[in-house]
């Protein structure tokens, strides 16, 4: 849905009162509706908090829907490579719903591609999807706002019911499958490294209070990204709310 004026009017107060120097924006299918005063559209942001959904994400999902991995199976099942340094019976499902999994789905998904992270992201989304700007630099992961409005855009019609079918990138199996409760009855509860939010929201987010933010509503057809510069605890919430409610959804 389209968010009205004074909607954003409060968004950008909200923001500009927490962390006067932080990106962000907010969008539908068609792009964004509003944002942070734009600087240049080549400036990269460090979002390497979020290169487990930027990167990792869709390349175990193209894994996965090309048969190459079994979410279910161990990781044994993949060889000794695959499962260094993990427990017992770890499954790519445990990794992708617990913290602290991104090292061990990296090595998984080079293992079974034989090629770099950076390398297999580019080929099988960020380069489709015009995010010529996203790639890792100083062994972090940098994006433009732009690229990370065209990611949020893409998951955003892939993910949502009766949205066209991508002929490239994510596919809607992965997202679907992905954005709903993997965990069962555990808390908390997880999908494929996103994580569920009020008003039907799922939210990806680095662990410091002081990292980026990204949130997907298919059931709303809204997107958001927050990239803060400074620690506040309760800004993330603040601006969902401020987002997401109900009654700014309306």
């Amino acid at each position: 849905m389209t968010l009205l004026c004074d909607q954003a009017t409060a968004v950008r107060a909200l923001v500009g009162s927490a962390d006067p120097g932080a990106v962000w924006a907010v969008g539908g299918p068609e792009g964004a509706q509003a944002g942070s005063e734009a600087g240049p559209a080549d400036e990269a942001f460090d979002v390497g908090g979020l290169t487990a959904v930027l990167a990792l994400w869709p390349v175990i999902g193209a894994l996965v829907d090309e048969g190459a991995l079994q979410l279910h199976t161990p990781l044994t099942a993949y060889g000794g490579e695959a499962c260094a340094d993990t427990p017992a019976g770890t499954t790519a499902h445990h990794l992708l719903t617990h913290p602290g999994g991104a090292a061990a789905l990296t090595r998984l998904a080079e293992h079974l591609s034989g090629s770099p992270l950076a390398d297999l992201a580019a080929t099988r989304l960020w380069h489709p999807l015009g995010m010529t700007g996203t790639r890792f630099t100083d062994a972090t992961l940098h994006a433009p706002l732009g690229d990370l409005v065209r990611f949020l855009r893409h998951v955003l019609a892939v993910a949502a019911p009766a949205g066209p079918t991508a002929p490239e990138g994510i596919t809607r199996a992965w997202a679907t499958e992905s954005l709903r409760i993997r965990t069962g009855e555990l808390v908390p509860a997880r999908g494929l490294l996103w994580q569920p939010a009020p008003h039907g929201v799922w939210i990806h987010h680095a662990p410091q209070d002081c990292g980026p933010a990204l949130w997907i509503s298919p059931r709303h057809h809204r997107w958001a990204v927050l990239l803060p510069t400074a620690a506040h605890s309760g800004l993330r919430t603040a601006f969902r709310e401020a987002v997401f409610t109900p009654t700014s959804v309306m």
